[in-house]
């Protein structure tokens, strides 16, 4: 019998970890509840040294939710957040989803562009963005649904001495203040909404019931096609996350946790492994706007986490800056990384400077995400993604006939079912029918499952750029690309590096009389695309790989590109 159809994996659990757990009927918002009745007096939020507790962090909450609610926001409704990792972003979560409402993440660095076509599918009429978006936002009103932005300047949840500093007006502090804060004109001050000038306290406002099957949040996440899709996850999925990472990471309730929140909440990886599963379990949040090596290490002197997930570049920069600096970060008990291969030599280091564990995992926006970890009991395999997490059955399938399962150890699609696998795309029945086959999700991504059931990637057949730790779609940026006047044809590619991500290089081919001008290609893809998109070199070729269609095969030209770099 396969390792599939005896659940081998089980026996390779932690000692800790149940093969099956009890995921009730508790959503999001009861978990927030059953925290705030247990650990209101407890830290929930350190930003830049300044603590709320969990009963500050509720009066934010109701008053944003009261205001919220007098914008016309109501269950069922969808409510756009475009901020950074600060206090606000985590009150406004749960403002909206104690309304009923469902949450829907943005990048707050994208263009208009960018975000255009995602406002017009999701339909939001209220946004809440970081006051430095506020104009990219502007630009969307009376073209989308978008009616009503509210402007959120972290700075006010700053400690109250950096408030002054940043107010100095000497060049390099006026610099760091820009970087932070900027004009909002025409929207409404979070100070506001939150203020009784709108919708009051909210002490005595009324919630309604929210259930499992209700869609807490939508992530934009896309295919081979490049067309953007929202993905549906229900309080339900989140939830069962938020139940299984108890179950994986010990410890999580045994003493007060500080949860390093430097991945970005925008995307689930970073949402759910700080924003729900902290309060889940208690823990403190520790707030970082961006993932700037000299903040993290700030924090890492000051105020050390005791969890860090994160993505393996993190890992080596953290690494790097403590040896380089000899800083201290012992104390960091687990960290668990995702997104691209965790290098050997960084889990050693890691564990030599933190005496934690440090352990690989794999999952996707549509899982909510983990599918799979290596056990944090010392029993992890390098080059693994690790076991299926409790409850969650995964199976390689022959690509030719997926009712069919591979043989241990042989190469095939991998197959997930469980309760964190989402509902399906928002408006797109079609591709939600396409990513299923029955109840069974297509990751597609091509793996192996070796007798014991520790799972091994092979390939991504979605052809994703993955660079330092963000998803990059290689159509939508050929797509871009292509409109350039000097470009006839372009394939963007991954260009590995040496900690297991790769920077996103475009390969393209010109018009006749064209001169390659890479600087100029980058300005124009700046002007269009988020900074991690735009493709970091440009080389030019006579001609790509393409099949008998016309098709341009990626694959092929990385291939061509690797050679041409290795002469």
């Amino acid at each position: 019998m396969s390792a599939f159809q005896t659940k081998a994996w089980i026996h390779n659990y932690a000692e800790w970890t149940e093969p099956h757990l009890n995921y009730g009927d508790d959503t999001l918002v009861d978990f927030y509840d059953n925290n705030l009745e247990k650990n209101g007096n407890k830290s929930a939020t350190y930003f830049f040294g300044r603590t709320q507790t969990y009963s500050d962090l509720d009066h934010q909450v109701r008053a944003a939710a009261a205001g919220l609610k007098a914008f016309g926001i109501r269950p069922g409704d969808r409510v756009a957040l475009v901020l950074p990792n600060c206090p606000q972003h985590i009150a406004a979560f749960y403002a909206v989803l104690k309304l009923g409402a469902t949450v829907v993440e943005h990048n707050p660095l994208y263009t208009a562009h960018e975000l255009e076509s995602l406002f017009k599918d999701h339909g939001a009429r209220v946004a809440i963005v970081w006051d430095k978006a506020a104009p990219t936002l502007e630009k969307l009103r009376g073209v989308t649904p978008l009616e009503t932005i509210i402007s959120v300047n972290m700075t006010e949840a700053m400690p109250r001495r950096m408030q002054l500093l940043l107010r100095i007006p000497v060049p390099p502090i006026t610099s760091k203040r820009d970087a932070l804060t900027g004009d909002a004109p025409n929207t409404v001050p979070w100070s506001t909404l939150c203020s009784h000038a709108i919708g009051g306290s909210g002490k005595d406002i009324e919630f309604p019931a929210v259930t499992k099957e209700d869609t807490a949040l939508i992530l934009y996440t896309s295919g081979t096609t490049g067309q953007p899709k929202g993905a549906m996850l229900s309080h339900g999925n989140m939830a069962s996350m938020c139940v299984m990472g108890e179950a994986w990471v010990p410890g999580l309730r045994d003493k007060q946790q500080r949860f390093l929140a430097t991945l970005p909440m925008f995307h689930v990886y970073g949402l759910t492994m700080v924003a729900t599963l902290g309060p889940y379990v208690g823990a403190e949040m520790v707030l970082l706007p961006a993932p700037q090596v000299p903040l993290i290490i700030d924090v890492l002197k000051k105020h050390t986490p005791t969890f860090a997930p994160g993505v393996p570049t993190l890992y080596e920069k953290i690494i790097q800056a403590a040896n380089e600096k000899n800083i201290e970060i012992k104390g960091i008990d687990n960290a668990f990384s995702g997104a691209s291969t965790l290098p050997v030599s960084t889990v050693e280091d890691w564990e030599t400077l933190t005496g934690g564990k440090l352990v690989e995992g794999y999952g996707l926006t549509e899982t909510s995400p983990v599918i799979c970890g290596n056990p944090m009991n010392g029993k992890t395999r390098p080059g693994y993604v690790g076991l299926p997490f409790p409850d969650t059955e995964v199976r390689i399938a022959n690509p030719d006939n997926l009712d069919e399962t591979m043989p241990d150890g042989e190469e095939g699609e991998l197959l997930v079912r469980g309760p964190q696998v989402f509902k399906g795309y928002l408006n797109k029945p079609e591709a939600t029918e396409e990513a299923f086959h029955g109840d069974w999700f297509r990751t597609g991504d091509v793996g192996v499952m070796e007798e014991d059931g520790f799972v091994r990637l092979v390939a991504r057949i979605k052809e994703i750029i993955i660079t330092g730790g963000f998803n990059v779609y290689p159509a939508e940026v050929e797509e871009i690309l292509r409109t350039h006047p000097d470009i006839t044809d372009v394939a963007v590619v991954g260009r590995p590096r040496h900690d297991g991500s790769e920077d996103v290089v475009a390969c393209v081919t010109l018009r006749d009389g064209a001169a390659l001008d890479p600087e100029g290609l980058k300005d124009f893809s700046r002007e269009r695309l988020t900074r991690y998109k735009v493709p970091r070199t440009f080389y030019h070729f006579e001609d790509l790989a393409k099949d008998q269609l016309g098709k341009i095969r990626r694959r092929e030209v990385q291939a061509d590109l690797l050679k041409l770099l290795e002469k």
